[in-house]
């Protein structure tokens, strides 16, 4: 299973927000780079970079910060926030972005997600964000009436490589992932799911390695990476079948 650093910018800060909600928020640095560059060495194989003021605003902002962090790392770098077009995709794709991940766009216009699968093959991913089984779009600000499970399968024909599910509620709070709807989503497609949102604790990564052979094939960590309440080389261990000592610490 894949272990992923959050990286997300908010005026051209790594912030973590709570539930999304931008004035509830936490500047951890004003170098992003730097920090993607700290994950990498600790061991990361993957990044996972959301330009949340692209999310609110509907187009991307953060594209000189995004480069510099695809160039500072050697590791592979998902993308997602404002992505309204196949042309801001293609800027990012030629920057050297290995993934894009649609939201809004892919639970309003379906022609879109289409051919951004046609045009882009197996490197589009959509992220579900969801509360009380409800996505929600437009950075989170408004709510739908669209159920996660339909709108995973459209999603899974379509074409997409992965779906990254979040539970709004979670997110940011630290806790605890939900297992139950993460569950539930990877049993009905057979395209993998990345869980995120409340991971807080060594247990909530134990319980979705559990859920691997079901599709879930990874999990983003935010908030619990930047206030040590877990430690990416011991979730990195974890994923590799270490397991903890009597007195707690990884070998």
């Amino acid at each position: 299973m894949d272990i992923i650093p959050a990286i997300d910018l908010k005026e051209g800060k790594c912030v973590r927000l709570f539930q999304g909600r931008r004035d509830q928020g936490t500047v951890f640095s004003d170098r992003p780079w730097e920090v993607a560059q700290r994950w990498e060495d600790e061991g990361a194989g993957r990044l996972h970079v959301v330009d949340l003021d692209g999310a609110f605003f509907g187009r991307p902002i953060h594209e000189r910060e995004i480069e510099r962090i695809v160039t500072s790392v050697g590791i592979p770098v998902q993308v997602g926030g404002g992505m309204r077009s196949l042309e801001a995709m293609e800027r990012y794709f030629s920057m050297g972005v290995d993934r894009i991940v649609l939201g809004t766009m892919a639970q309003r216009f379906p022609d879109f997600v289409r051919q951004a699968c046609s045009a882009f093959s197996s490197k589009v991913m959509v992220s579900i964000d969801a509360r009380n089984g409800k996505v929600a779009v437009e950075g989170w600000k408004e709510m739908t009436s669209v159920e996660v499970i339909p709108l995973a399968h459209r999603l899974e024909g379509e074409g997409v490589a992965a779906i990254v599910f979040t539970d709004i509620g979670r997110d940011g709070t630290e806790r605890g992932v939900n297992l139950k709807q993460t569950r539930k989503l990877a049993e009905s497609i057979d395209i993998p799911v990345i869980a995120a949102g409340g991971v807080s604790k060594l247990e909530d990564i134990e319980a979705l390695l559990k859920m691997e052979q079901l599709g879930v094939t990874g999990v983003i960590i935010g908030k619990a990476l930047y206030s040590g309440s877990i430690h990416l080389k011991e979730a990195l261990a974890l994923s590799l079948g270490a397991r903890p000592s009597e007195s707690g610490g990884f070998p």
